[in-house]
């Protein structure tokens, strides 16, 4: 009994998600694209990051040659 009851509240369910979208939903529009200067600024903070990542992360230890 439990199957069939899952089994038709499933379908239910899953109906109501797939049709739950409207025709007259509102319609989202992409945000206005960034100036060139804003992304040249972006640029350069970029690769100003990526050199300091390079200072800060560890370098491979060299083999160790034993005494």
């Amino acid at each position: 009994m439990n199957d069939v009851l899952a089994a038709g509240l499933a379908t239910r369910l899953t109906t109501l998600h797939v049709s739950s979208a409207r025709p007259d939903a509102p319609v989202v529009t992409e945000p206005a694209r960034r100036p060139a200067a804003t992304r040249a600024v972006r640029a350069r903070i970029a690769s100003e990051l990526r050199t300091v990542a390079g200072w800060v992360e560890p370098r491979p230890v060299g083999t160790c040659q034993p005494s």
